[in-house]
């Protein structure tokens, strides 16, 4: 950028953010420097070393998810009703951790599958409580910048854990279970910043707890929310899992060493964009910008429907990060400015637990059209389902449901 008052308008943006979405953004890089260091060589331990199908690698991929979604739920609510999120933050960040050994120790599909769990179940906890974690550390004026800045450092592990995977593959030849446990240290450091580094805002004087899922709690939520938890369903039925990407990579003759690089480039491009464009849903349409989304996955599922040639991969999984950095923390941005600041936590619970549901439904139907149709109608079907969403995006845009 060459504009000085841009980047001086930009400098000064990130001045304002607090120091807590810093320690945040870090402890989510940390986290997911341990997580893609396993998840990106995962599908090709289930296939080549434990015998799985793709069937089966999209049902365990979408119950991992879907777990981790569902679970927000129950951990959103629990901090709206203790009005404190660190310690469930701290929690779930502890069992992510925890769960890592597992696949190191794993000789079966159902080992791989209970460390998923455990996995994905800290990241249920922890995630409602930490997005509502963020919006409370920010004034409403910096949501978007605010988690589209923890987005980006996030990302920044989700592709530094991958060339990290990609080295220790190249160096110890192909010994997945040594990468696994190598995995298991930003993970344990991960926590240790959050304990030590993060000091939650002061929560404002309280009479007795109320149950947030209270029938009229749950009204005060309001027309505008569920109308956002919508639009994320459909936006997670059009996107299934990242597994999909890591086994297309394969087909095209990359050397297993190799084939996390695909997880790179997608997550080189969300980090990259996804601060930009969080800052930009600060001051533009959401709907627009939505939609543009999805215009630019349905280009990623074509591309990557059409050819498994590598350089045909790293553009689907380009587009793939485009997509992500335009549309995931712009939702987060929605939930936030449609909830009042005491169920944020319990709103950010129910938008994962819809989310949830239609991921473990996304996954379940890509692996089955792998099995039986190939990769080309996997990722034909989510062209379709794109297109079948953008037309009721621009449906409710019209009705103006959607800023």
């Amino acid at each position: 950028m060459n504009d000085p008052v841009a980047r001086a308008t930009d400098a000064s943006t990130l001045r304002q953010i607090p120091s807590g979405i810093w320690v945040l953004g870090c402890v989510s890089l940390l986290m997911d420097v341990s997580s893609e260091m396993i998840h990106s060589l995962l599908p090709l331990f289930m296939v080549g070393t434990l015998g799985a199908s793709a069937l089966a690698v999209g049902v365990i991929e979408g119950m991992a998810e879907a777990t981790a979604l569902i679970v927000k739920v129950f951990s959103g609510v629990l901090s709206d009703y203790l009005g404190r999120r660190k310690g469930l933050a701290v929690l779930g960040y502890g069992l992510g951790a925890a769960s890592k050994p597992l696949f190191a120790l794993a000789g079966s599909v159902g080992i791989v599958l209970g460390a998923r769990l455990l996995d994905r179940t800290g990241k249920g906890i922890r995630g409602a409580p930490r997005d509502a974690l963020v919006a409370d550390l920010v004034p409403p004026h910096l949501r978007g910048a605010a988690f589209g800045l923890r987005q980006s450092l996030d990302t920044v592990g989700a592709f530094v854990g991958p060339l990290l995977a990609v080295a220790l593959m190249l160096l110890w030849a192909n010994d997945f279970r040594a990468v696994f446990w190598v995995a298991a240290i930003p993970g344990a450091l991960a926590v240790s910043l959050l304990f030590f580094g993060l000091r939650e805002p002061e929560a404002p004087p309280a009479g007795a707890r109320v149950n947030p899922i209270r029938r009229e709690n749950l009204r005060r939520l309001g027309a505008p929310y569920w109308w956002v938890v919508g639009v994320g369903a459909v936006f997670t039925l059009a996107r299934f899992s990242e597994a999909f990407l890591v086994l297309r990579a394969q087909q095209g003759g990359v050397p297993v060493a190799l084939v996390p690089l695909v997880m790179v480039a997608m997550n080189v491009v969300y980090a990259v964009t996804a601060y930009p464009f969080g800052k930009l849903s600060d001051r533009v349409d959401h709907g627009r910008q939505l939609a543009a989304g999805l215009v630019v996955l349905i280009a990623a599922d074509l591309v990557l429907a059409t050819s498994g040639h590598w350089g045909a991969v790293l553009a689907g999984v380009a587009l793939w990060g485009i997509h992500m950095g335009m549309t995931q923390g712009l939702l987060a941005t929605m939930v936030a400015a449609a909830t009042p600041a005491d169920l944020r936590g319990t709103a950010f619970g129910f938008f994962n637990l819809v989310s949830g549901v239609a991921m473990l439904l996304a996954s379940v139907i890509a692996g089955g059209l792998w099995d039986r149709l190939g990769a080309g109608a996997t990722f034909h079907a989510g062209a379709m389902w794109c297109l079948l969403a953008l037309v009721g995006l621009l449906v409710l845009k019209g009705r103006m449901v959607i800023r």
